[in-house]
């Protein structure tokens, strides 16, 4: 810039210094105008004409000098920059050192002071006043997808998710500096959830506000996985059990207040395992996201929908007036699952069932109303399917009971409260005992002699029917060898096997080494299986049953007649014997005569022995005696006995 009197006027500064120095430099008069400025002060003010004011390029309150103190002014050319300004008097006129105030010069005391805070890496700096951006390095411009030209004067706002805009605002409005976190929006669009750390500094005209800013985004994604996965289910896309039970809780506590009642519907797709296994699991998966695309059509704002597990749903219905209003959604359910589900392309038509409770009058919490309407779902579905039923109280009579006598069963194993009985199997010819089936009785100290019709359900439903099995299977063979070492006759011992006993793959060398211990030799041993058992996995049933049969273990056919056996199966079968039902010859129709008939005229085609059980007078024996039957058991003969009375037995026959 040219300068007037150049020699005079800057007597104080040598022409050299002046040009060379790196500050901007720049004289002014009296008036506030700039009579003398070198390069530094062109490039940092954009000063384009000679003796212009000052005035035009900072905002200035006066021009008197500050003796040297080092203050902080806006600029007035766009975008707006932040200088600091030393001033002094030299002779005629103002002398002023300016030097960029902004994050460059700032950047070491903002850190200093933040350094409590920061205690991780950074991703970059902005300095606003307001919601004005001042300034940025070139990390922060990066960051939102932006060059810095672009973001310098902009709204810091336009940076930030409408959704938080209330808390940058309360924010910048704050004097406190607590960091928090918002949803920012990059140039092209594209979401970046950013921490902002924020420090204020104090300027002549006021206050601006510069932030630290870290990029969380994969932190916050991360949490957001966890979230979902904590709360949602993968494969639908819906809330799972964990946020079901929550939300019903919440509904629960809202209802006190309000005074409304809720309701629970517990879905069950009707099926499912049958698809599961006849056409994948893959295809399995496909029905349950479009089963769960059917229930989405039902989300309004009363309704919330989540899945339980397996192709089990829940549903919530709030704000319910009474019962009906529960059965009339349940019946609108049942209605939408009659129009077939589209599955890769296929129509499969399915149904479900639904079991329902209501709040308060049924269900008191969230746990109590959801097990109540599953107990509902499933006594439904045993009875008829794609129907629904509201629970009752009376579907529980007899639970607790059930549980304690579970507990009592447990410890009955522990303390050997079990016994045998046996019931003899006799020659139908010469009326001598042949056999001896062992009976399993349990003596409760409390309640003497318990019903196998009551623990052994229980037993196998709680899977302690295997371990019970081996203790009579053990027992039984224990009590034979004493038998036959007292010099009693040699005769079979038949156990009976459960279902979950039976599909035991080690079945037939745990009896081997049963019968290793007991000192019992195999042909004294007699496996009792039902025919529904033979009737499932035929495959592994025979293997078994050779396997016994290699072992010399005699196997009976239980239960004969009340199944559906394939006689393609019963003749590769290595059995020693049939065993009519007590059904048939206890109740002599016309049908059941005949099929104990051919029963045992099969039995005899096949070289199998026959026996029926249930013969309680002298009619029943003269029926099967002449109907040529081998053997026969029942109370006619006697009732099962304490293993103190066998001995009894053999000495009436």
């Amino acid at each position: 810039m040219a300068r007037e009197n150049r020699g005079r006027t800057l007597q104080p500064i040598h022409d050299w210094i002046f040009e060379h120095i790196s500050d901007a430099v720049l004289f002014i008069n009296k008036e506030g105008r700039i009579v003398a400025s070198n390069n530094p002060a062109h490039s940092l003010l954009n000063i384009t004409t000679s003796k212009s004011l000052i005035t035009e390029y900072l905002n200035l309150e006066s021009i008197v000098p500050n003796n040297g103190k080092e203050i902080m002014v806006r600029t007035k050319v766009k975008p707006e920059k932040l200088i600091l300004l030393r001033s002094m008097q030299i002779g005629d006129h103002v002398c002023m050192i300016l030097k960029e105030g902004g994050l460059q010069a700032n950047k070491e005391a903002i850190f200093y002071s933040l350094n409590n805070i920061l205690n991780g890496p950074y991703e970059g700096v902005v300095m606003h006043d307001g919601a004005q951006i001042i300034d940025c390095d070139q990390a922060f411009a990066s960051l939102s997808g932006y060059n810095r030209e672009e973001l310098l004067g902009t709204n810091i706002l336009d940076l930030i998710a409408s959704q938080d805009h209330e808390k940058m605002i309360r924010s910048i409005e704050s004097t406190a500096n607590k960091p928090y976190s918002v949803k920012g929006v990059k140039k092209d669009g594209s979401v970046i959830y950013v921490e902002i750390v924020p420090e204020t500094l104090d300027i002549e005209e006021g206050q601006i506000r510069v932030a630290i800013i870290r990029n969380i985004t994969e932190r916050v994604e991360n949490e957001k996985q966890i979230e979902f996965m904590a709360y949602y289910d993968e494969l639908t896309d819906l809330p799972n059990r964990n946020y079901f039970q929550k939300v019903l809780n919440d509904e629960i506590r809202a209802s006190d207040i309000g005074q409304k009642n809720i309701a629970v519907h517990f879905l069950d797709l009707d099926d499912f395992k049958h698809i599961n296994d006849t056409l994948g699991y893959q295809f399995g998966d496909q029905l349950l996201i479009s089963f769960a695309s059917r229930l989405k059509q039902l989300l309004f704002e009363d309704i919330f929908i989540a899945r339980m597990t397996g192709d089990e749903f829940l549903i919530l219905q709030r704000n319910i007036n009474q019962e009906e209003d529960a059965t009339q959604f349940a019946e609108k359910l049942l209605q939408i699952f009659k129009q077939p589900l589209d599955v890769n392309g296929y129509e499969i038509y399915t149904s479900v069932s639904i079991g329902i409770s209501l709040y308060p009058s049924l269900g008191k919490t969230a746990s109590e109303l959801m097990k109540q309407a599953d107990i509902a779902m499933n006594f439904i579905k045993k009875e008829n399917k794609n129907d629904f039923l509201m629970f009752k109280r009376s579907f529980t009579e007899g639970f607790k009971e059930r549980l304690t006598l579970e507990t009592e069963l447990h410890r009955a194993l522990e303390n050997k409260d079990f016994v045998l009985h046996f019931q003899p199997q006799v020659n139908i010819k010469n009326n001598e005992i042949i056999g001896l089936e062992a009976l399993c009785r349990w003596n409760h100290p409390n309640r003497g002699i318990v019903s196998p019709g009551e623990f052994i359900p229980l037993a196998e439903k709680t899977g302690l029917i295997v371990e019970l099995g081996d203790w009579v299977i053990r027992e039984a063979c224990r009590q034979n060898k004493i038998w036959q070492d007292l010099g009693l006759p040699k005769v079979k011992v038949s156990v009976n096997l459960s279902a979950k006993q039976f599909l035991q793959r080690d079945l037939v060398d745990n009896i081997a080494n049963i019968l290793d211990e007991t000192g019992l030799e195999p042909q004294y041993l007699e496996i009792e299986i039902t025919e529904s058992m033979a009737m499932t996995n035929e495959k592994f049933i025979i293997e078994t049953l050779k396997g016994f049969k290699e072992l010399g273990v005699n196997v009976a056919l239980d239960d004969f007649g009340t199944g559906y056996s394939s006689l393609k199966y019963l003749s590769q079968f290595p059995l020693s014997k049939l065993k009519i039902d007590r059904l048939f010859i206890q109740e002599k129709t016309e049908q059941n005569i005949a099929i104990v008939k051919t029963i045992i005229h099969l039995s005899h085609s096949l070289n199998l022995k026959v026996i029926a059980e249930g013969v309680e007078n002298e009619e029943d024996l003269s029926f099967l005696i002449e109907e040529n039957c081998d053997e026969v058991q029942g109370y006619y003969f006697s009732k099962p006995v304490p293993d103190t009375k066998v001995k009894e037995l053999f000495s009436k026959t």
